[in-house]
């Protein structure tokens, strides 16, 4: 199958914001744009393309980031609309994972709020080059001076003005081009082309100054534009297109773009912008890897001919059509029929429809190339973070790593009936989304079902009964506590020995365990020399380990940021086994956290109230009865405060209701899991109880 576009022609781009900064009325207006839909859906009455599900079309929100691809000016742009909520934050970093570009977009009125500032540190992290979007320009309040200012203050970005905004609030009617040197006036009507004029007489200097800044910032990036600005030489606008676009790739600037997405102001410039700064796969380094069994470091040019390689990024349960693989293809090519290997799990996968997705529908491919995004239907093993390759020239892509869910419900069937369906039903979310986890508490023989917010667990639970007719009771939110310990302890010396008619049992191990650093779970190191246990033994011992660690010893809770070394022990040439040395490994762990100052640790969330100043002293009064820390205010336009915060999550139940009783409906919050920390005397003694 010939290629339609050439590689070079493609963008695959992310949609990422902040909630209601509105990611999904711009993705809809690109699809009207680029011919897609003839006419323009609304997240308002229901009717968008990417928000497809019942509960998106509720609640008005994004909830799974959705896949379409467009045609613009004879570019591929595939296009993934991301949930601006923190609760899917695992969609947008699975999404920035696999693209090559974003287009960030920003509240004129709001300027960069906790979610956004979230999505750029992901997105610096992945490398994803972006553009920026000033979007609702004619709300009463948007300032895109003050949103670029607060792009550069608070997310420490180099952002580029690359249009004025004529008129503001209500009378934004259009934008001045720096690039071009031309103004652009809309009509209210969503028009294909883009009507041109004059550039305003009272705006022409300002104009100027903006369009030398533009180019003098440009010229920095690239020293042969330097020396012709140096020398007062004119450069031309395909020589600043072309040193931008290599700014942009660099990370060495960031374009904004302004405009208003529901009024149709702003977004035919935007795709130009994709296609003129923004990466093809070609721009972006070869994708590298490792061999899975000699863990040589691997790379993979993005070509057709190449040995395959692509990454799993999303699962999607289809009631109708059974489980959706969303990829991302590297190298060589995925063909419907064939076959693939999946390097993580060691297996091999028949290739069942290639899909190209457009939200929920979608048109079959005969194969999905080098540089695409696209959907396999009907693979076994395959799961979220899984690599597909050759199995001739295998390799491990990089994984995706997602936080650790910290909200816990107990859930369990209304019925009989409803007991098989509910275990299927937890299945395949749990499948579909990482940062779900279910799993059974040994001393109750409850179901816990953990997530990342009361939101995500909410939808979850919504879903289980419209899409797979479960009936069940649920209990109320629990924190995800943890334990770890205080202090270092240098000699655990543990043997379980136990005997028995005919062969026994012989494991010892000698430990020392230490605070780990925060975040880094269980690390286990082997400092073993000169055999005092064989090395077959070692796995063992540190799976007995970690599974002691899912249960700790104050509360129950899973332990963690604790380092085990395992340096000394003995064995038996008769009775030692694996079972033994697991057994040593596991008891010998829990006595070294007893004896180590065992403590419970809560997460800690990051809290943004945003309220009008009169009630500045009753939000600070409500966040310290909650244990919250302040961390500083700032002023926002229309008179408003924002208070940043660090705040228990245990705390935050029901603050929604407090906050609108206060401010009589008029103050929002934004909650962000931050990190753990240690947990007061008397907060200890009453969790467990003593």
């Amino acid at each position: 199958m010939a290629r339609i576009y050439p590689l070079e022609k493609y963008r695959n781009i992310g949609i990422i914001a902040h909630i209601d900064a509105g990611k999904t009325t711009t993705t809809e207006r690109i699809l009207y744009y680029t011919g897609k839909t003839h006419r323009i859906g609304s997240v308002d009455d229901g009717t968008t393309v990417t928000d497809w599900m019942e509960q998106e079309r509720e609640r008005g929100i994004t909830i799974v980031s959705a896949a379409v691809s467009a045609e613009w000016k004879g570019f591929q742009i595939n296009i993934i609309d991301t949930p601006g909520h923190i609760d899917f934050t695992a969609e947008v970093q699975r999404s920035l994972r696999v693209l090559d570009g974003g287009i960030v977009i920003f509240d004129a009125v709001q300027g960069v709020e906790p979610q956004s500032e979230t999505v750029w540190r992901q997105a610096d992290r992945y490398h994803v080059p972006r553009i920026c979007f000033v979007n609702k320009m004619d709300r009463v309040g948007a300032s895109y001076e003050q949103t670029i200012q607060s792009i550069k203050d608070r997310l420490g970005a180099t952002p580029l003005a690359m249009q004025i905004p004529i008129g503001a609030e209500a009378n934004f009617s259009g934008i001045i081009d720096l690039m071009q040197h031309k103004a652009i006036v809309w009509e209210e009507t969503p028009e294909q082309g883009l009507p041109e004029a004059d550039i305003p007489f009272d705006m022409a200097a300002e104009t100027e100054l903006m369009r030398a800044r533009m180019v003098e910032m440009i010229a920095e990036t690239d020293d042969d534009l330097t020396l012709k600005y140096l020398e007062g030489i004119e450069i031309s606008t395909a020589e600043l297109k072309a040193a931008l676009r290599r700014a942009v790739l660099a990370g060495k600037i960031t374009p904004v773009f302004c405009g208003s997405s529901l009024r149709n102001k702003g977004i035919q410039l935007v795709l130009d912008a994709v296609i003129d700064y923004l990466p093809s796969p070609v721009d972006i380094p070869d994708v590298t890897g490792e061999h899975p069994k000699t863990e040589e470091q691997l790379t993979r040019p993005t070509e057709d001919d190449a040995p395959l390689s692509a990454l799993v990024f999303k699962i999607v349960t289809d009631p109708y059509m059974g489980r959706l693989a969303y990829l991302r293809v590297y190298s060589g090519k995925l063909t419907q029929g064939g076959m693939a290997y999946n390097s993580t799990k060691d297996r091999r996968e028949r290739i069942g429809r290639l899909l190209r997705m457009y939200a929920d529908r979608r048109e079959d491919v005969n194969e999905i190339l080098a540089g695409d995004i696209g959907a396999v239907l009907g693979m076994k093993e395959s799961f979220t973070g899984d690599t597909l390759c050759d199995i001739n020239h295998p390799i491990i892509l990089e994984n995706i790593s997602f936080p650790e869910p910290v909200i816990s419900v107990a859930i369990e069937p209304k019925t009989n009936a409803d007991q098989d369906r509910m275990s299927e039903a937890l299945r395949k979310l749990s499948e579909e989304d990482p940062t779900f986890v279910v799993r059974s508490n040994e001393e109750t023989g409850q179901t816990i079902i953990s997530g990342m917010g009361e939101l995500h667990l909410e939808v979850l639970v919504d879903r289980m009964l419209r899409e797979f007719k479960v009936q069940a009771r649920v209990g109320r939110p629990q924190v995800a506590y943890r334990e770890s310990i205080m202090r270092p302890v240098e000699r655990i010396d543990y043997r379980y020995v136990k005997q028995t008619g005919g062969r026994g049992q012989y494991g010892h191990v000698t430990f020392e365990i230490q605070p780990g650093e925060p975040g880094s779970g269980v690390v286990f190191e082997n400092a073993i020399v000169g055999g005092a246990i064989p090395r077959e033994y070692i796995p063992a011992v540190e799976k007995g380990v970690r599974e002691a660690a899912e249960g700790g010893v104050l509360a129950g809770y899973p332990v963690t940021d604790i380092s085990v070394r395992l340096y000394d022990g003995s064995f038996h040439e008769v009775d030692s086994n694996e079972m033994a040395f697991k057994m040593a490994g596991s008891l010998a762990f829990k006595e070294g956290v007893q004896k180590a100052g065992p403590v419970l640790l809560e997460p800690i969330a990051k809290v943004e109230v945003l309220a009008p100043e009169e009630y500045l002293g009753d939000i600070i009064g409500q966040l310290n009865a909650r244990r919250g820390e302040i961390l500083g205010m700032e002023s926002r336009s229309g008179n408003a405060k924002a208070v940043r915060a660090m705040v228990p999550l245990a705390e935050l139940f029901g603050y929604a209701t407090d906050l609108r009783s206060a401010t009589q409906g008029r103050g929002v919050f934004s909650v962000e899991f931050d990190h753990y920390a240690r947990v007061s005397e008397s907060v200890t003694r009453a969790l467990i109880g003593s």
